[in-house]
């Protein structure tokens, strides 16, 4: 494994004040080996959607299940693994809803 990138988008439910995300998570993108794992919709706020993919990763086999990984950037350095991530704040419900669904 060359890279993790996480792109995420975010929804706030205003009237209830809680924040949800869904989250597509490529593994060696561009490459032969390119993988993608999407995460559904779910509660969560901050970087929720980081900790979350590498949690999905390790569930679907793709890295080693043996910790739990605290500090996804350090996890990726330590194991020379490039990781870039984005999260796309402000959308609708229904957008993160079927984005993560796919």
């Amino acid at each position: 494994m060359k890279t993790i990138d996480i792109q995420a988008k975010e929804w706030f439910d205003k009237a209830n004040g809680n924040s949800y995300f869904s989250a597509l998570v490529t593994i060696d993108l561009g490459l032969e080996t390119e993988k993608k794992v999407y995460i559904p919709f779910q509660y969560g706020y901050d970087s929720a959607f980081e900790y979350e993919s590498m949690h999905q990763l390790q569930t679907a086999g793709l890295l080693p299940n043996s910790d739990t990984i605290y500090s996804p950037s350090r996890y990726c350095s330590e194991n020379g693994i490039q990781l870039r991530t984005s999260k796309q704040e402000g959308c609708r419900k229904a957008e993160v809803k079927a984005w993560g669904s796919n």
